[in-house]
């Protein structure tokens, strides 16, 4: 298995063979990359119990997108150093299930690719269609492999990675009673900002009730936060969203918050101009210790999806104010 030139799948099983028996490791798939295959890799702890809460972290969905991938295993390994002797993390163990699938586009890492080795956009790859005119490519197309943000060929089947995400969330997060996925990505902008659905429509969310309760526990819990917190929609459509298709497919009972951090790689090229020469460094902080404090910066939004997950009973917007977070929504998000 050709690893030695993708050093965050190395590091990634050096903290599943840390976790040891303490974790739950499963093989996704396998994907092709030069004389051998290489595993994605969906890892579970905690109870596993369907009746209860769940939360998910996703990253290295986008090949050049490095940093993202590393975020999640830090905070992975964050979680295996702590389950020896913290003893509030071993209780919300009994409490929730945690799943991880760091590095989901391994050969588009290795290979330095936004898309998969078969030129795929795994984030353009659902068969969810826009409802109104998307941006040019960046949206999604099919004209060409050889361009960026190809969706895959019409009616072709989703590619491995793609499938084995969407398999791996609906298997453990679907069908509980609360369960929250984070999927972190980077390359937009000078803001880190946390986006959720829809991206192929501008019309909200089923569950926007619940987004704006949790933006408001979030607040309140972060003061002077970096975040923006919006609909993806309020940037631009696209086709083929996977969360877009994962909340369409959500069963009717409980409630599927997925959200995307995109954090805000142009921030790191504005501090290191240099850093438009290196296709990594307009996705990625280059210098070692930007790059740390960028991984230090996040976890505790990582912590704070676990916690909100736990106790979610204590936020959940009911009856009344259910209405009325809906209308608050509403107003901050969609003008209305």
């Amino acid at each position: 298995m050709p690893q030695a030139d993708l050093p965050e799948l190395q590091e990634l099983e050096r903290v599943i063979a840390l976790g040891g028996a303490r974790l739950q490791c499963t093989v996704a798939c396998e994907v092709e990359h030069l004389e051998g295959r290489l595993p994605v890799y969906a890892i579970t702890l905690g109870n596993p119990d369907p009746s209860l809460p769940a939360v998910g972290y996703f990253g290295g969905v986008h090949g050049l997108e490095r940093i993202g991938s590393r975020v999640v295993t830090a905070y992975l390994h964050s979680l295996v150093t702590r389950l020896a002797w913290d003893v509030s993390l071993q209780e919300m163990l009994q409490q929730l299930r945690f799943v991880f699938m760091p590095l989901v586009n391994p050969a588009g890492m290795a290979r330095g690719t936004r898309a998969n080795p078969r030129g795929v956009d795994l984030m353009r790859n659902s068969p969810v269609e826009a409802r109104d005119p998307v941006p040019l490519l960046v949206g999604g197309q099919r004209l060409s492999s050889g361009l960026p943000w190809y969706r895959g060929a019409a009616g072709a089947a989703m590619e491995p990675e793609s499938a084995a995400l969407c398999a791996w969330v609906e298997r453990e997060l679907h069908g509980r009673p609360f369960s929250l996925a984070l999927d972190c990505h980077s390359g937009f902008g000078m803001r880190d900002r946390i986006w959720f659905p829809f991206a192929h429509r501008r019309l909200p969310i089923a569950a926007l009730a619940e987004l704006h309760a949790l933006h408001e526990i979030f607040e309140g819990s972060h003061a002077h936060h970096k975040y923006v917190f919006e609909p993806q929609s309020r940037q631009y459509l696209a086709h083929g969203d996977l969360w877009d298709h994962l909340v369409l497919r959500a069963p009717g009972q409980g409630v599927f918050l997925p959200l995307t951090l995109e954090m805000g790689s142009w921030l790191w090229v504005k501090k290191n101009p240099r850093q438009l020469f290196s296709r990594h460094g307009i996705f990625n902080p280059l210098i070692a210790h930007r790059e740390q404090r960028v991984l230090r910066s996040h976890l505790p939004l990582l912590d704070f999806a676990a916690r909100a997950a736990a106790g979610h009973r204590h936020w959940l917007p009911q009856g009344a104010e259910r209405e009325l977070q809906q209308r608050r929504g509403l107003a901050r998000w969609y003008g209305r």
